[in-house]
Formats: structure tokens, C-alpha cells, sequence
């Protein structure tokens, strides 16, 4: 098969650089979804990140649902397995309780996504219900980081990063209830921003109100496509519970200048959780980059209970996973969940979760509201929050602290687990305020590491625009200008692992 561009002339495109030349006519959608399609057939075997392509998406992304006249005009785009469904199309939600589960509607984001040009054309992996920091169930599947296939891509985002990393697509969906956008987004050299609550709707069957913590995204390689994506993908349904809001500007526009001097606090001592001496050092480093481009940086950290926040943040995620089981148990005339098809953490979270009092949601929820408040109190003086995305290093493949395939018998101890490495991302969720991970650091193993800045709700602009500022200064160069060792730029992939380039 002839393909549009070489495999280096498709990396170097953006999505916004796609949708640009099919409205030249230089190349069609159609080729577009060719192209993506060639680039699965290429990496996905060592990686795993993608479960289905759509055939006829590929074919003809218009008659698919894609609007011509979009602004991205037919970009292909994956869907995370999890979170907006697609009427008729597989979601299976990395569990083999839901194999060959077919959505009967549309979301009001896949709406979203479609008007805006955006060519739906296939699913990418997540661990079951999204729950876990891994898609690595090898009875399901197992996704591998392309920068060293040893290693997990972290999660719970997993197939997006592992696609947009390798230079499949340029921008793909994911979600975020606790950093599944960002943290994947750093272990993988990407941009993930998690909104502010108000900008992308979880319509018809959560809200902002149900669904409390979880949001949905996108990841990328350049920040004018998470700012595309944000300005054609936002807003809320008829007659949401929550507010949806409008920046005063669109941020595909704020985006071209650059920020005021800003003061940036940076902070690792999250409570009893802190991050490896390196990750500090590499913290450090972007605060002397930041230095240099005129903003004020200091040490600083918002005053508010760590450890009643995260007590919170526990109960929400028992109580929300459970009631996510027990509503598809329920549609199948089940009681309980069959022990051979739900992974054993997820077993015992609905188990704890449907135990959940009034009075402890009660609780929670006042701590989520002095936890916020305490946010807001820190962004009346700082205008960004600086941290590494993970405290403690990618692991390698097979680590099963994090699993939910994992035979821990204490659901508080595992999420113990995941606060150790994963504290920096979760309390924007409980805040709804947004998180943006930004590819700057490096780990020691080679990976790459996110640094992530938090704003005040509804500064999510500022986020990208201060990025855009960071893009320009390093022309262009996220990662230092390196590729991962499995991308779609390399003629023959290279069956060690560990190399980069």
C-alpha cells in the first residue's frame, strides 16, 4: 500500500498541521486513517496500546461520523476504552466481564469530538474500569512503554500514551479520576492536561455532581492540539447539574503569547510523601529554566490536611468503583461479580464500597470542600504549582503493588500503594482544578519524566499558556528532542530494549 508521507514527514505533523493540509486538498481523511492504520500495523505488535481499529472509519472517516467541516477535518483519533461510548461499537473497559459489550448511545462528547472534525477510528487500552496505574492483566492484555518495553506505561491512560509516544497519532482521547491522563502522559513523554471541572461533560449517564473526581482529555505532542482540542471539544450538555464555563478568549489564541511574570512555587513534601532525590533534582532544573524565562520561583506548598485529603480520596474511589460494578452487574441480572472475570483489587473494592454509609460520603465531601478551599486560598498568591508527576520511579513490568490483579487482601493498603508514587496528581481531581503534565525531565532508567503545574480552577488557559512559552523556548524540543526506541520512524523496530534516539 502507497501511503501519503513517509514515516518522518507523519511524525513531524500535528494534528492541527494534518487538518491544515487536508484543507488544502494536499492529502484526504481517508488518508489520513490510512496512514494511522499502516502506523498501528507497525508498532502495536511490540506494544499492545491499541485493542480495535474501525474498519470502516478507515475507509471513509465522513460516513463514519467525522464532520468535514470540523476543524480537524478528519485527524484520526483513538478513543480510550473507557469513558465516552460510541453507539454500536465495542467498549469492553480492560475487563473480561465486558468482553463484546456494545454501547446502545452515543456520549455527548463523542458529539463533541465528531463535530469537531475529529475521525473516531479505533479503541486504546485500559486497565480494567480504568482502576489501576497499569494495563498489564496478561490475561487481557499487556501495554508496553515505548521508550523501553520492560517498563509499564503507567496508566490508567495506558494505549493513548503508548500510541501518541510512538508517533501513531499525534492526539488521542483519555480520561482522568486521580491523574490517568497526566501521570501516563509523563512516564511517556507526552502533554496531558486534566481540565478544570466545567469544560468537558460526562453526560448522559454522570456529571460533574455523580461523577465528582473523573474528567476527561486528551494527550499530545504540541500544546496548540490539547488547546484545539480543549476550544472545539468543550462544553456541557442540555441541563447539566454543574456550570460550564467559557475562557474569555480561545486558548488556540491565548496560546501565542506569552505569560506575564509569574510566581511558581515548587513542592515535592505532599504530607508523608516525597519524591526520589533525582526527580527533586530534575524539579530543581525546571525551576532554573523557568528562572530564566522571567518568572519568580520559590519553594511552597498549599496548607491543608495531606492526610484527611487522601483518607477523602480513598472513600470517593471505593464508593464511585463500586457503584461502577454494581451498575454493571445490574444490567446483567447479577449479584455479585464473577470471581474468574473481575480482577481480585476490583473484587474487593466492590465489596468494601457497597459499605459505604451516607455519613462517610458525608464526611468526605466536607473534606474535599476544605481541601479546595485550602487550593484556593494557595492560588490567591501563587499563580502555578510546580511538582514532579510521580514521586517514586516508572517500575518495570510485572510489579503488582499497583495492580488490581494484585493479591493484596487490604483495599486501604493498596491504595496506600498508589498514593506513595502517584500524590502529586489526585487532590486536582478532588479540587477540580486543572493539571497539566509537561515532558521536561527525565527519569533515571531513561524514561521520561512529567513535570506537572496546577493552577486555580478555571486557569486551565494559563496552564497552556505558559507551556506554549516553554514550547517556544526549547524550540519545540519536548524530551530534549529524543525518540522512543519503539516509534513508527524506524525502519526496522529495534528488538532490544532500553534504546532511545
Amino acid at each position: 500500500m502507497t501511503l501519503a508521507m513517509s514515516w518522518d514527514e507523519w511524525a513531524d505533523h500535528d494534528a492541527v498541521a494534518l487538518a491544515a493540509r487536508v484543507r488544502r486538498g494536499e492529502v484526504t481523511a481517508a488518508e489520513l486513517a490510512a496512514q494511522a492504520a499502516a502506523a498501528v500495523g507497525r508498532v502495536n505488535p511490540l506494544l499492545s496500546a491499541v485493542v480495535e481499529v474501525f474498519d470502516d472509519a478507515v475507509t471513509d472517516p465522513f460516513a463514519a461520523g467525522a464532520h468535514a467541516e470540523g476543524f480537524f477535518a478528519g485527524v484520526p483519533f483513538f478513543v480510550k476504552d473507557l469513558g465516552p461510548t460510541l453507539q454500536g461499537r465495542l467498549q469492553e473497559m480492560g475487563s473480561l466481564f465486558m468482553r463484546g459489550h456494545r454501547a446502545t448511545e452515543d456520549s455527548f462528547l463523542t458529539g463533541r469530538m465528531r463535530q469537531a472534525g475529529l475521525n473516531l477510528i479505533g479503541r486504546t487500552t485500559t486497565p480494567e474500569f480504568g482502576v489501576c496505574s497499569s494495563a498489564e492483566n496478561p490475561a487481557v492484555y499487556v501495554t508496553r512503554n515505548p521508550w523501553d518495553r520492560d517498563y509499564t506505561t503507567l496508566g490508567s491512560s495506558a494505549g493513548t500514551s503508548a500510541v501518541v509516544a510512538s508517533g501513531v497519532l499525534p492526539l488521542s482521547h483519555a480520561t482522568d479520576g486521580g491523574g490517568s491522563i497526566r501521570i501516563p502522559a509523563g512516564a511517556n513523554g507526552n502533554l496531558g492536561l486534566k481540565p478544570s471541572r466545567g469544560v468537558f461533560s460526562i453526560a448522559p449517564k454522570l456529571s460533574d455532581l455523580s461523577g465528582l473526581v473523573s474528567t476527561q482529555g486528551c494527550q499530545s505532542r504540541t500544546v496548540r492540539d490539547t488547546a484545539a482540542f480543549v476550544d472545539h471539544c468543550r462544553g456541557g450538555a442540555p441541563g447539566e447539574f454543574m456550570p460550564y464555563w467559557l475562557p474569555d478568549e480561545p486558548y488556540s489564541r491565548l496560546i501565542e503569547r506569552d505569560p506575564g511574570r509569574l510566581r511558581i512555587a515548587l513542592s515535592h513534601e505532599w504530607g508523608d510523601y516525597r519524591a526520589t532525590p533525582h526527580f527533586v533534582a530534575e524539579l530543581e532544573r525546571i525551576g532554573r529554566l523557568l528562572e530564566g524565562l522571567g518568572h519568580h520561583v520559590e519553594w511552597a506548598l498549599p496548607a491543608v490536611d495531606y492526610r484527611a485529603a487522601f483518607a477523602a480520596q480513598t472513600t470517593c474511589y471505593i464508593s464511585n468503583f463500586a457503584q461502577t460494578i454494581a451498575n454493571l452487574l445490574a444490567a446483567r441480572g447479577l449479584d455479585r461479580p464473577p470471581a474468574d472475570l473481575i480482577e481480585p483489587i476490583n473484587l474487593r473494592i466492590w465489596e468494601a464500597g457497597l459499605r459505604t454509609s451516607f455519613t462517610e460520603r458525608a464526611q468526605m465531601q466536607a473534606v474535599f470542600n476544605t481541601t479546595s478551599r485550602g487550593f484556593g486560598a494557595f492560588f490567591e498568591d501563587w499563580d502555578i504549582l510546580l511538582t514532579p508527576i510521580t514521586a517514586l520511579t516508572t517500575p518495570k513490568l510485572g510489579v503488582t503493588e499497583y495492580l488490581t490483579i494484585s493479591d493484596n487482601p487490604s483495599v486501604l493498603d493498596w491504595f496506600a500503594h498508589l498514593w506513595r508514587n502517584f500524590a502529586y496528581t489526585p487532590l486536582a481531581n478532588l479540587c477540580g482544578i486543572p493539571g497539566l503534565s509537561m515532558p521536561l525531565g527525565m527519569q533515571e532508567s531513561g524514561l521520561p519524566l512529567g513535570i506537572q503545574a496546577q493552577a486555580r480552577q478555571a486557569n486551565d488557559g494559563l496552564l497552556l499558556q505558559l507551556a506554549a512559552q516553554i514550547e517556544r523556548a526549547l524550540g519545540g524540543r519536548w524530551n530534549a528532542g529524543r525518540k522512543p526506541a519503539t516509534h513508527v520512524t524506524h525502519a526496522a523496530q529495534n528488538t532490544q530494549t532500553g534504546a532511545c534516539t
